[in-house]
Parts: C-alpha cells; structure tokens; sequence
C-alpha cells in the first residue's frame, strides 16, 4: 500500500461510512480523490513553476512509470523473468512511436510493490541551457503521447488504423504482458510537467489479438520476367527485370508436373497469369504474399537492355 493509499484510508475512517458526509465536507474543503500519479503530477507542474520563477528555460527530468498487476503480483515483487522480456518491448513500442530509436534505463522499483521507474537515456548531457527556440518536447516524449493514444484507443475498442505502424511494437508487448497474465498501467511525466497515462490489461490484449487475426485478399495479375531460379517442389523465380533491384516474385505451381511439362530453362523470358494473394489483417498490414500460377499469359513485348 503506497503513502497515497494510507492518506486516503485515514481520512475515509475519520469521515465513517456516511458519503453524503464525506461529498460534503470534501466539498467544503476544495479537494477530490486523486490517486498518487495525479499528485505528483501536481507537484511537478508546481515545482516546475518556481524553477521557472529564476529560469524561464527550466525543465524537468522526464520519468516513466510502469505498473505491473495481475494474479501473480499480489505478494508485490518484481520476478526477474519479467525483466526484459517486458521492459525491452517497451522500449522498442517507445522507439517505434517516436521514429528515432529511444533507450530507457531503470531508475528504481517502488519497495513492497510492482511500480517499476525508467527514464530515457540521455545521449549528450546539456552544456548549456536550452536555446529559445530549443523543441518543446524530447523524442521520448512525442513518442509516449503516440504511444499512449494507441494503447487508450486499444482499450476503448476504437479504431487504430491511424497508428497502424505502431502496431507491430505494441503487439510484441501485449504477447509478452500475456505470457505471464500481467497488466500493465504506463505513466509519463514529461519535461514540461505534463503527465499521459494508458494501460495495456487484459481487454487490450484481447482486441490485439482480434486485430491480428488474417482474411484473405485476392486479385489476378501477370508476371513477365526471366526464370533466375527453379525448384523441382514447384517453385520459380522471375526476375521483371535486368537491374540488379529489379523485382523478382516467387511463383509456386500447386502441380509441380505442371512445371516439369514446361520444360523451363534459367534465363527463359515467361510470362505467368498468377494469382496475387496478400493475407491482411484488420489494421490493413500484409502479413504475407502468395504467388500462385493460374496459366500463360499473353506474349509481352522483350524486357528492355540496360543502355
């Protein structure tokens, strides 16, 4: 139990049972229940603001804090097995989200309890102050506000399609949270005394999952190249052209006597009549391409010579 918990447990026993009571009096005072992040997220703007007093330019340090739950937690510890395998794709998630590769590093873990504290490691320590025109937000802070939108939007079962590039990241850590039954509530405290918060529980996980799951799209397209490759299984690579970069696709020929019959040769111009097969899934990503030979197609002009 934190010092917040204590706090509000002693006033709640002084106040009884009568909540009529306890709205009015907590009225009266000018205060409401807020748990210990949005404390010190009120303390932090506070401090913020007599730093500023001497410095307009002042900052704060930016911290993270991880809150882990669930039925293996209640003896509050922390298992060495959860380590990396969680702390990694969180920072790889945090990456992701602000485009530029963003190392953490633990800073403490709250005694009797799984809150776990990070902070982005600092490549260059300042010098100097900040110049006036110095950007307002750190990487590591404009990839938390992408990253916690996501994780919000997860959990109230929205529509993600806006951070489908984050997908990915943030499906490696809800297969690892699922890997051992645990929740987890995120907290950024920002340079600027600003604080985001999301959490990733169970129902998050779950509709990753749903996003996850693959439907078949299909459309027929032809392939003229030259043969670079050829497998008796069934297989045949087409190179469209003679760069070096050109693209090459894997035919697959569900028959494979359909292809010895063919009597291809390496460096034989073909061309396939295939069926383009990508598998989407609801976040509209390609998790796989299928190239399936349908029949020959109608002679196309020679590939052109590199000049």
């Amino acid at each position: 139990m934190t010092a917040g918990d204590n706090w509000r447990e002693r006033r709640r026993a002084i106040l009884g049972d009568d909540a009529d009571l306890t709205t009015r009096l907590l009225d009266e005072m000018g205060t409401e229940e807020r748990d210990d992040e949005e404390v010190e997220a009120e303390h932090r703007t506070s401090r913020l603001a007599a730093a500023r007093e001497y410095e307009p330019q002042a900052r704060l340090d930016e911290e993270l804090q991880l809150r882990l739950t669930g039925p293996d937690t209640e003896g509050g510890a922390l298992r060495f097995q959860w380590g990396d395998a969680l702390l990694s794709p969180v920072e790889n998630a945090l990456s992701v989200a602000a485009g530029t590769p963003v190392q953490l590093e633990l800073t403490g873990v709250s005694a009797g309890s799984t809150v776990v504290y990070a902070r982005p490691v600092a490549t260059v320590a300042p010098t100097e102050p900040p110049a006036m025109d110095a950007p307002a937000t750190s990487a590591a802070s404009t990839g938390m506000y992408a990253l916690t939108k996501l994780l919000t939007a997860l959990e109230s079962e929205e529509d993600i399609r806006e951070w489908a590039r984050l997908f990915d990241s943030v499906d490696g850590l809800a297969r690892a949270l699922g890997k051992y039954g645990l929740n987890l509530g995120m907290t950024w405290y920002g340079a600027d005394g600003g604080m985001r918060r999301a959490r990733l529980t169970e129902r998050g996980r779950r509709r990753v999952e749903h996003l996850r799951e693959t439907r078949p799209r299909d459309q027929e397209i032809t392939i003229s190249g030259r043969i670079t490759e050829l497998r008796e299984s069934g297989w045949v690579k087409v190179k469209t052209g003679t760069a070096k970069n050109a693209p090459a696709y894997d035919v697959h020929f569900e028959e494979p006597e359909k292809l010895l019959r063919m009597r291809p040769g390496l460096g034989d111009n073909v061309h396939f009549r295939v069926r383009f097969r990508q598998h989407l899934d609801s976040v509209g990503i390609a998790r796989s391409t299928e190239y399936t030979y349908l029949g020959p197609a109608a002679e196309q002009p020679p590939l052109p010579l590199e000049s």
